[in-house]
C-alpha cells in the first residue's frame, strides 16, 4: 500500500490555508462534491505540487441492503481517474432503505447510519463491496462509522466485523479513531478491543477528528478541535502498527491556520509517541517493533493484496481455487441469496421510518438513542439545506430552522439535499407561507428560478408561461 503521510480533508473554506500548509503530504475530498472535469484550482495546484488528492464517497451505501448504485460507482471511477488517486474510500454503513426490494416508499437519511453486525449483513456487504470492488480502476478502502445507537441482537463485536469483512473481500480499511470514541462513549465498545482485532496490515489510512459530548452521547461533529482521547486511541493504534497515512478532517466551524497546523503537530506527536511504545514492547520482547503480532484469537497476521482494476485478460478462478496473492484465500462465494437482502432491507426500512418518518421504533432498540439520532438526522438536513440553498435562509430569516423542522417531521427525504431544498419551498408556498408578502414573492420567484430544467427566459412567450405557473402555484 502506498504510503501517504500526513494529510487533512480538503474543503473550499480553507483551500488557501492548506495550500499553504508547508507538512501535508496528501489530502482528501468529498467526492459528491467534486466535479471531475472542472476540479477547484487549489486541487490542480496541489496535484502539480506532488500533492496526493483521494476522494471520499459518502453516498453509495455499502451496508444497505440493494445493490451499490451502477451511476454512483461511475461518479467514483471518474473522479479516481481525473485525480490520479492511488485508491478510494467509502463507507460501512446505510444511506437510504425501502424501495422495490421491500415493496415501501424509498427513504433517504441523509447520514451515514450503522449496519447491523450479523450474518446476514456481513453477507449482503461482503457482495456489495466486491461489486464496487469490480467495478472501480483503484483499490478500495471502507470506514469504520461512528453510531448513536446500536442494533439489538448483533453476532459480532465490531474488530471481529471488519476482520471478516476484509478477510472475505481482500478490501482495505480506513479506520477513523474518533468514530472508535464515539462507539467507546455512546456504545461502551471497548477501542483497544476492536484495535486488537482487526486486521491491522489491511490498513489503508487513518481518520483523525473533533466532537462533543452533551448528556452522555458524543456527536461526532467535525467541527470541534480533537480531545485527548482521541488522540490516545491513535497512540494505540500507532504502537500496534506503522499507520501508512494520517489525515485530520474538520467539516464546519473552521479554525484559523495556525490552529489546523497545532491539530496536525498534535495527532503527528501521538503517532510518534505510539512508535516509541512499540519500539519499547519491541525490547521487553526481543523483537523487532510490529514483529509477529498475532491478531484477534491468536490468529496470525494475514496478508492482504490490495484489490487490481478489472482487465480484459483477467480470468475468474474456479469456485474454491486459491486467488493468487492470497494464501488460502478462495475464489468469492456465492451470491446472496435475494431473501437474505429482503431481510435486511425490511430491517433498515424499519429503522430509518422510525428515524425520518416518525413510525413505531422497532422492537429492541432504545427509544431515547432513537429519539437523539431523529433529532440530530433532521438537525443536519436543515443545515444541509441551507448551505445548498443559501437563499432560503435569508428569505425566511430567523424562522427558517422551525419552519424547516416543522417540515421535516412530515416529509421524509425521498432523494437528495437538492430535491429536499425545492420540496420544502414548494410546501410552504402550498400552505401561504411565508406570512410576509414580500419574502413570500421572494420564495416564489426562488422557487420558479429553480424548477426548470433551463434558466428563465426573457422571451414574451415564455414569460407568459412563467406567469400561468405564478396563478397556479397562488391557487
Amino acid at each position: 500500500m502506498q504510503r501517504l503521510g500526513t494529510g487533512i480533508g480538503w474543503r473550499p473554506e480553507i483551500a488557501d490555508a492548506v495550500e499553504r500548509m508547508p507538512d501535508v503530504d496528501w489530502v482528501e475530498v468529498v467526492s459528491e462534491n467534486l466535479c471531475p472535469d472542472h476540479p477547484p484550482e487549489s486541487l490542480k495546484r496541489l496535484r502539480a505540487r506532488g500533492v496526493t488528492v483521494v476522494p471520499h464517497g459518502v453516498s453509495l451505501g455499502l451496508g444497505g441492503a440493494e445493490r451499490p448504485d451502477d451511476g454512483r460507482l461511475t461518479a467514483l471511477a471518474e473522479r479516481a481517474l481525473a485525480l490520479g488517486s492511488p485508491l478510494v474510500t467509502e463507507h460501512i454503513a446505510f444511506v437510504r432503505a425501502g424501495g422495490a426490494l421491500t415493496a415501501s416508499p424509498r427513504l433517504e437519511a441523509g447520514h451515514l447510519l450503522p449496519v447491523p453486525r450479523t450474518r446476514d449483513a456481513l453477507d449482503v456487504l461482503c457482495e456489495n463491496v466486491r461489486i464496487a470492488q469490480d467495478a472501480l480502476p483503484v483499490p478500495l478502502a471502507v470506514e469504520n462509522i461512528a453510531a448513536l445507537l446500536s442494533w439489538p441482537g448483533e453476532e459480532l463485536t465490531e474488530g471481529q466485523f471488519l476482520y471478516e469483512l476484509a478477510d472475505r473481500t481482500g478490501v482495505r480499511l480506513l479506520i477513523d479513531v474518533a468514530n472508535l470514541h464515539t462507539n467507546h462513549v455512546n456504545q461502551g465498545e471497548d477501542p483497544a478491543r476492536a484495535l486488537a482485532e482487526l486486521p491491522l496490515e489491511a490498513l489503508a489510512y487513518v481518520h483523525v477528528a473533533g466532537g462533543f459530548e452533551r448528556d452522555g452521547v458524543w456527536h461526532d461533529s467535525h467541527a470541534h478541535p480533537v480531545p485527548e482521547p482521541v488522540l490516545g486511541i491513535l497512540t494505540d493504534l500507532a504502537s500496534r502498527v506503522t499507520p501508512p497515512g494520517v489525515l485530520l478532517e474538520r467539516d464546519e466551524n473552521f479554525p484559523g491556520p495556525g490552529e489546523l497546523e497545532r491539530e496536525l503537530a498534535a495527532i503527528g506527536k501521538a503517532v510518534e509517541l505510539g512508535r516509541t511504545v512499540a519500539a519499547a514492547r519491541a525490547d521487553v520482547v526481543g523483537r523487532p517493533a510490529g514483529a509477529g503480532r498475532a491478531t484477534a484469537g491468536g490468529r496470525p497476521p494475514r496478508v492482504v493484496a490490495a484489490p487490481q482494476a478489472a482487465t480484459s485478460e483477467a480470468v475468474a478462478p474456479e469456485a474454491g481455487e486459491p486467488v493468487t496473492g492470497e494464501p488460502g484465500a478462495t475464489a468469492p462465494e456465492c451470491a446472496v441469496a435475494e431473501a437474505t437482502r429482503q431481510r435486511l432491507g425490511l430491517a433498515q426500512t424499519a429503522l430509518l421510518s422510525a428515524l425520518v418518518a416518525g413510525t413505531p421504533a422497532p422492537e429492541g432498540f432504545d427509544r431515547v438513542r432513537l429519539a437523539v439520532q431523529a433529532r440530530a438526522l433532521a438537525a443536519k438536513r436543515a443545515d444541509v439545506v441551507a448551505k445548498i440553498a443559501p437563499e432560503l435562509p435569508v428569505i425566511l430569516g430567523a424562522g427558517y430552522r422551525s419552519a424547516f423542522l416543522a417540515y421535516a417531521q412530515a416529509h421524509p427525504m425521498s432523494g437528495g439535499y437538492r430535491l429536499d431544498a425545492m420540496e420544502f419551498a414548494a410546501f410552504l408556498l402550498r400552505a401561504g407561507e411565508p406570512d410576509d408578502r414580500q419574502a413570500r414573492r421572494a420564495l416564489r420567484a426562488w422557487w420558479l428560478e429553480r424548477s426548470g430544467p433551463a434558466p428563465r427566459s426573457h422571451r414574451p412567450a415564455v414569460r407568459a408561461a412563467w406567469a400561468a405557473r405564478r396563478v397556479l402555484l397562488r391557487r
